[in-house]
């Protein structure tokens, strides 16, 4: 019901704008619903970049009083929400990350996953690189110090090509942003620009809308896109067309918004499409239907629209409680559930009830809120889910749990049925939710479903992957003193 997945970042850039560094913040609180953990903002005069970041929300870390947009006031910007995918939450580990090396300052924003993060850390810290976070993050800034990578006619072009995984990057140096998406476009990134014709960057297209932005197009994947005093410029590190693009489903299902329009189709128009799939799929005689908000609304809409059940809000969501995916503990967002949905008896009692989700993913919380519509006197229970049951962990940026601690795992439905404490189940089809894509079915990452993994991953990566590195070089270390 509401899930344990938990999304990466947001990113957010801007150039050539005499109101930059406010219009990020802006953007930032428009895409806070991709992570709640810190906040960070960059800015360059042309000449100097300066850089703070923050724990906490955008409204928490750049609050009124404190004179932080006004002190970093610039004309050119980037900005970054933060959930932590690789790296814990540690401040250390918020961005944007500003280093120093020999072409100058560059501060770096990352969405995304790198698997390849624990081997390039290994052979950069061999050559002596010195590592503060452990952030995969970092790793890129060590790339493109590298003195054999400097000297490359397209240098930050040349560092991409070093990297496996997914990830959406901004990069601000002194006089321009460059942003990066990597070739399969597994996050999004799009791109914008204002009344006053400045550009911008950004991770969903409700940033735009926040400040007045009008929706150009998408950064290609495997593009990469400058935005300097000449305008916008676009270069590719790969071949266009050369590698087939493995979009990351879950951001249409559950994580972007409503108003967002990512890989060619709008968030709300999309899920609606899942909801009268799903109805079609996995009908049930019922007296209501109800969405899990905010990210099962649209769907129930659709599902509702499509079964002629009516439809209400039996369960209300309180937006004074972040998104339960970004808390990085199980016990806060255990505490987060109940405080989030609260359950309209009216709507339910005595009512056949269908509850339209957009996923399930450990289970517990979804059967903690069945519980919860039984005791608010609900007749009957029939949980419907937006997508296929999830049965595998996902390596570039979903921060999903173990295989084990998958509910999908190792169960028939009639087992989730029974875990749920539900009358039925019924999960859309693979080729039923991808049958609503606008793009080939080919061209949609669907690992978590079917194990598939369009980017092979050799090492089992995790959030603390490189905390638990630090931790094994360690000990070595201990074992050789000894």
């Amino acid at each position: 019901m509401v899930s344990d997945k938990k999304e990466s970042c947001g990113l957010f850039g801007i150039f050539g704008d005499d109101k930059a560094v406010n219009k990020t913040y802006f953007g930032l609180f428009s895409l806070q619903h991709r992570g709640q953990e810190s906040t960070g903002i960059a800015s360059s005069n042309g000449e100097i970049i300066h850089c703070y970041t923050g724990t906490g929300t955008v409204g928490r870390v750049f609050r009124s009083g404190t004179g932080l947009l006004e002190k970093l006031a610039n004309p050119i910007a980037i900005g970054h929400v933060r959930y932590s995918t690789t790296g814990s939450s540690k401040s250390i580990n918020n961005q944007p990350i500003l280093m120093e090396y020999s072409h100058g300052q560059v501060a770096i924003a990352h969405n995304g996953n790198l698997i390849n993060a624990v081997l390039l850390r290994d052979e950069y810290e061999a050559y002596g690189s010195i590592f503060k976070s452990t952030s995969d993050t970092e790793i890129i800034t060590h790339l493109l110090a590298k003195p054999s990578h400097v000297s490359k006619p397209d240098p930050l072009g040349h560092v991409l090509n070093h990297l496996q995984g997914a990830y959406c990057l901004l990069f601000l140096f002194d006089d321009r942003i460059e942003a990066a998406r990597d070739p399969y476009g597994i996050r999004p990134l799009c791109i914008g620009r204002t009344e006053t014709g400045s550009y911008v960057i950004a991770s969903e297209t409700c940033a735009f809308d926040a400040i007045g932005a009008r929706f150009i197009r998408e950064v290609e994947p495997g593009e990469i896109v400058t935005l300097n005093k000449n305008g916008l410029s676009s270069r590719f590190f790969v071949k266009p067309k050369t590698v087939t693009p493995a979009h990351c489903t879950f951001e249409h299902i559950y994580f972007a918004k409503q108003n967002s329009t990512i890989f060619g189709e709008n968030v709300h128009e999309f899920r609606k499409k899942l909801g009268r799939k799903l109805a079609k799929e996995h009908p049930a005689k019922a007296d209501v239907v109800i969405p899990v908000p905010d990210s099962g609304t649209s769907a129930a809409i659709g599902y509702a629209e499509q079964s002629k059940i009516p439809f209400d809000m039996g369960l209300v969501r309180s937006h004074y409680v972040g998104r339960t995916f970004i808390s990085p503990e199980q016990k806060l967002r255990e505490l987060q559930v109940k405080l989030k949905l609260a359950i309209v008896k009216e709507a339910v009692a005595g009512k056949r009830v269908v509850v339209v989700d957009d996923s399930i993913v450990r289970g517990t919380t979804t059967r903690g809120k069945t519980r919860a519509l039984r005791q608010a006197g609900a007749k009957e229970i029939h949980m419907r889910v937006s997508c296929p049951p999830l049965r595998f962990p996902c390596f570039y940026g979903v921060d999903f749990p173990t295989k084990e601690e998958l509910l999908a795992n190792n169960r028939n439905l009639e087992q989730i049925r029974e875990f749920l404490e539900v009358d039925s189940i019924g999960y859309m089809s693979l080729e039923g939710l991808l049958s609503c894509a606008v793009e080939p079915a080919d061209n949609y990452c669907t690992a978590c479903w079917t194990g598939k993994y369009p980017i092979p991953v050799d090492i089992a990566v995790n959030k603390f992957a490189l905390e638990r590195y630090q931790m094994q070089l360690f000990d070595s270390r201990q074992e050789i003193d000894g």
